[in-house]
């Protein structure tokens, strides 16, 4: 069993743990170290039940080349963010709650706490092509170019998308992004007038919080807090 597959099915796992599950959908990817494509866990296993063994190989064209079970019809959100951005190596795809609520509203993302500074400034795109399930190549291309150079997009009335390195800073993205869309609905919750973070200030609240090993040390902390 190879490491890619061990890390795909851990992080579907601590994604399910954050509360990003949703039934049997979700995903999380990672590019193949030969070029073959992306192990992505097999349809119908909710994401707390993923193991690397439900963990499968599908290529650009939708074929499963190695391993078992039927593969995700959204594929192409992968396979071709994965093909548009050289300084990808895995992609989750979720339907984050407060990631879909706060998107539904057509507010942007703001850093009234930590977490939104991960991301912003600039804006996290907003993908509204459709709200229905991305099917074919010609949608995931679509995706990609809305994400851009971005580290995630709102799938608005549909999920989110987080990208990274690895799949440990794509699964620590996803977790965080999801956190700080709960922080703002939370913030708004009580009205008056929110105050965040100026662009200057989020910039530099990336770079002492969010560094490389910062990134590793909560990917860490997620895994020891598996069962």
């Amino acid at each position: 069993m190879s490491t890619q597959q061990e890390l795909v099915a851990l992080s579907s796992r601590i994604l399910a743990a954050a509360g990003q599950g949703d039934l049997i959908w979700g995903h999380v990817s990672c590019r193949d170290a030969d070029g073959r494509g992306v192990w992505i866990k097999s349809a119908e296993w909710g994401m707390e039940e993923v193991t690397p063994e439900r963990v499968h190989l599908v290529n650009a064209e939708g074929e499963v080349v190695s391993g078992a079970g039927p593969r995700h019809s959204e594929y192409p959100i992968h396979t071709e963010v994965i093909a548009a951005r050289p300084d990808v190596n895995a992609v989750v795809h979720t339907h984050a709650p407060h990631a879909v609520a706060l998107a539904a509203t057509g507010q942007e993302l703001r850093p009234v706490s930590h977490a939104a500074n991960l991301f912003v400034p600039p804006e996290v795109p907003r993908y509204t092509e459709t709200a229905d399930l991305i099917l074919t190549p010609e949608l995931g291309k679509s995706l990609a170019a809305e994400l851009g150079n971005a580290r995630a997009v709102f799938l608005v009335n549909h999920g989110i998308v987080a990208v990274g390195d690895s799949v440990e800073s794509a699964t620590v993205a996803a977790v965080v992004l999801e956190r700080a869309c709960e922080q703002q609905l939370l913030t708004q919750s009580f009205g008056g007038w929110p105050s965040w973070s100026p662009p200057e200030e989020s910039h530099a609240k990336r770079e002492h919080i969010y560094h490389p090993r910062a990134m590793r040390a909560v990917w860490d902390y997620l895994v020891r807090q598996l069962p």
